[in-house]
């Protein structure tokens, strides 16, 4: 028996959850099927959901196919809710891509495409709506070979019930591979042969079958199901030892946390020991329940095997991207917000309870990146749409029982430094003492914050300079121009020391973040904006249009790629101004014109002045970031303003 995972995605409104449907009703895991409209569709399951009839959260199905075991994860396809799909997709041996038989290939659709040929997984496609006025299965086809591959093949033209494949079939497959193309001039090769050569090129990401049908009218679902039976497999080591990746938490309805995993080799037990580590921690903690999940049911097992999602419960600070057991590796992911907004609430409820809350739901979704924000008494995360901040507000009264709304979502700014300095921090209150001295370079773009140290041993000990490096890498550090977080920095510990009797750990972190902060006050501070790797189809008459909106924008574009009747548009553009362009393009083109958006990582930002008067950030009136230092001088410690500190260090 065979343990597969397949991930269904598609842009919105393709029809990805009609077709889960059939394929649970095909298997005999639901006595009816349910529909998106109606509001009784089994993965979506949260009200949320089916008030919205769009999919949330990537819940996942089990069904049994001739003697194989089918985990099913049907993922959002909505743009707001990108990260959950990406999530999603650690967990995944296969992916089914649905497109529309009449909208085509779409923004999204590309977006899903560039994140699965990035990780790896096989996929498939099966353009659905074939029952569609203006459905044109065919032109759909050549669509996905312009725009996502040229290696997508229809399974109608070679594919035979039993697994035999046809020569059209077997022709294409010999245009990849030479010792394909050998036994297909020389007519070797029996069906079992054939069979198993299709088998890799799909599994080596080489081919791309294509199917087509109506999941709605039911119509291919259950022919494409026994194709991807015969398509697929999956190789997992049970005898290996245990390892495994988190790709999601939850909570269930008393709080407790649920850590689920893909079980990648070995099996797991009730009982089991788990070391990792998060957030430099290490732990090591025992799974005192298992969980099968299957919709929104779930039941208790004693073991995972090897190709298996369970949930664990037990560990209490495992994330998402987690590697567990012998895979101790941490995923990071591309799916980024670019927008931060604050949550509002009614003075009666308890501060505190609202920031618990909501680190609950950062556990769940770590890019929400949930602060208080001690300055401005405030609770800040990130969002990636306004979609997202509608459906958290439903979340936070189903589940908490809050009443809680959210300010407008604002544009998550960056800050970096344009040439090198360096910073000098002192903290010696009485009976404290330690002193830092940084070298502060611009990094690279996308870089974050990078840390190396030039100390020797002998002169500062290997514990503190570790010290050092923990302190400064805790929280983000804002910068002087907006007090938004700084990024794209090299940092150097060049000096430090401290005193055999009176220093304490949390000296080296005064001292540290005060070395940092005078180095920025004294650097040539840069503003980043976040931008959006762009790319647009439209008709050629409305090109000039898009050329004139996209300057206007402040971006820039390449040469348009034009056919006789289309034109494809692609560039680079700030998100401030373009995250409302989609709906101004549907509104000129009638709906047929199409954009990608993605994030394309962040740049010096385009109006620096404007933003930064208009966000006022006042860097004398932040307390928790001062650049002064603290000498101690007859007994008692005083401050020392940052433009004067340089002198006063006692390393030279």
């Amino acid at each position: 028996m065979m343990r597969k995972t397949i991930g269904l995605f598609a842009h919105v409104d393709a029809g990805k959850t009609t077709f889960a449907e059939q394929l649970l009703y095909h298997t005999n895991s639901i006595r009816a099927r349910g529909r998106v409209d109606h509001m009784d569709a089994y993965l979506d399951s949260h009200e949320i959901e089916r008030a919205r009839g769009i999919t949330v959260f990537a819940d996942q199905a089990v069904l049994s196919y001739k003697d194989d075991t089918y985990y099913l994860i049907d993922t959002p396809g909505h743009v707001d809710f990108s990260p959950e799909m990406e999530r999603a997709v650690l967990a995944m041996d296969y992916a089914i891509v649905i497109v529309s038989a009449a909208e085509g290939v779409q923004g999204h659709t590309e977006t899903v495409w560039q994140l699965l040929r990035k990780h790896g997984v096989p996929t498939f496609f099966f353009i659905n709506k074939t029952d569609r006025v203006g459905a044109d299965a065919e032109g759909v086809l050549a669509e996905i070979r312009t725009h996502l591959t040229p290696d997508a093949v229809p399974l109608a033209e070679g594919l035979g019930a039993e697994g035999v494949v046809g020569e059209a079939l077997r022709e294409r497959m010999a245009e990849r591979d030479e010792a394909l193309l050998e036994a297909f001039l020389e007519g070797r090769g029996d069906p079992a042969y054939w069979l198993e050569a299709l088998r890799t090129l799909i599994r080596e990401g080489r081919l791309f079958p294509c199917a087509s049908g109506s999941a709605l009218q039911d119509v291919g679902v259950a022919e494409f199901l026994a194709q991807l039976h015969l398509l697929t497999g999956a190789d997992y080591d049970e005898e290996a030892p245990f390892g495994g990746r988190v790709y999601k938490i939850r909570h269930d309805a008393n709080g407790m946390r649920q850590t689920f995993v893909k079980v990648l080799s070995g099996t797991l037990q009730v009982r089991d020991e788990l070391a990792y580590e998060s957030g430099g921690t290490r732990y090591a903690e025992k799974v005192t329940r298992l969980l099968a999940f299957n919709g929104s049911r779930s039941q208790a097992v004693d073991r995972a095997m090897a190709g298996d999602l369970v949930a664990i419960a037990g560990l209490s600070a495992a994330e998402a991207g987690q590697g567990l057991g012998r895979c101790t590796d941490k995923h990071a992911y591309e799916m980024v917000p670019t927008l931060q907004s604050k949550v509002m609430f009614a003075e009666s409820l308890n501060v505190k309870d609202v920031l618990r809350a909501f680190r609950m739901l950062n556990a769940e979704d770590p890019s929400l990146n949930v602060v208080w924000e001690e300055r401005l008494q405030e609770i800040h995360l990130h969002v990636m749409g306004v979609i997202q901040l509608e459906v958290l507000e439903q979340v936070a009264k189903e589940r908490f029982g809050m009443d809680v709304s959210f300010g407008p979502p604002e544009i998550l700014y960056k800050e970096t430094i344009r040439t090198a300095v360096k910073g000098y921090g002192h903290f010696e209150p009485l009976r404290h003492y330690a002193e830092v001295h940084l070298l502060l370079e611009p990094g690279e773009r996308g870089s974050g914050i990078a840390f190396a140290s030039a100390c020797h041993p002998n002169e500062f000990s290997v514990g503190n300079q570790n010290l050092v490096r923990t302190h400064l890498y805790e929280r983000e550090h804002h910068g002087l121009l907006t007090g938004m977080p700084v990024t794209d920095l090299k940092i150097t510990l060049l000096r430090g020391a401290g005193h055999n009797e009176h220093t304490h750990g949390g000296d080296f972190r005064e001292a540290a973040f005060r070395a940092l902060r005078q180095g920025l006050e004294k650097a040539d501070n840069v503003l980043l904006e976040p931008f959006y790797d762009f790319k647009i189809r439209v008709g050629i008459d409305e090109m000039g249009r898009v050329l004139s909106d996209i300057q206007r924008a402040s971006g820039r574009f390449e040469p348009p790629l034009t056919t006789g009747t289309h034109a494809i548009v692609a560039g680079r553009v700030p998100v401030a101004t373009f995250m409302n362009y989609a709906a101004e393009l549907a509104a000129f083109t009638h709906g047929r014109g199409s954009i990608r958006c993605v994030f394309g990582g962040y740049d010096e930002c385009h109006n620096a002045q404007e933003v930064i008067e208009r966000i006022g950030y006042r860097k004398d009136a932040d307390p928790l970031y001062t650049s002064a230092s603290i000498f101690c001088a007859k007994g008692s410690g005083y401050s020392v303003p940052w433009q004067e500190v340089e002198a006063k260090m006692h390393l030279l």
